[in-house]
């Protein structure tokens, strides 16, 4: 599958900055959009559905987050849902090797497709981007 638009939800600014190097490096072409914590990026897809913009294609979840953590994020995304027509991957990328975490996940295989460990190394960023 060809990503366009990827939306990076992450509290973590050198976080940011590292994706955006290896997305370059790896000439991975797509539109990351980078949001500080699940709110801004619930109401980013929000805002998206109400202008009827493209949605994001893949997103790129961490777990521990000021304001909406990522699994507040989830709930918030499983009500959006029904107004939602595209198929939309979700990753959940963490620094959390915790097992609790781990299985949580597991409730949400509906939406979440995978679960990697920070740092995300240029073999996760090629299996998620399919290159």
């Amino acid at each position: 599958m060809k990503f366009n638009d990827v939306f990076v939800v992450d509290d973590d600014k050198i976080y940011h900055f590292l994706i955006k190097k290896l997305l370059a490096c790896n000439n991975i072409d797509v539109n990351p959009l980078f949001f500080e914590n699940g709110l801004l990026a619930i109401e980013g897809i929000k805002t998206k559905i109400d202008n009827r913009e493209s949605l994001p294609d893949l997103i790129l979840l961490d777990i521990n987050m000021p304001i909406l953590d990522g699994w507040q994020f989830l709930e918030e995304f499983r009500l959006l849902k029904d107004k939602i027509e595209k198929e939309i991957i979700i990753y959940i990328i963490s620094s959390s090797d915790n097992t609790v975490d781990k299985d949580k996940a597991k409730e949400f295989k509906e939406e979440v497709k995978d679960y990697y460990l920070k740092p995300v190394t240029v073999d996760a960023l090629k299996a998620i981007f399919s290159i």
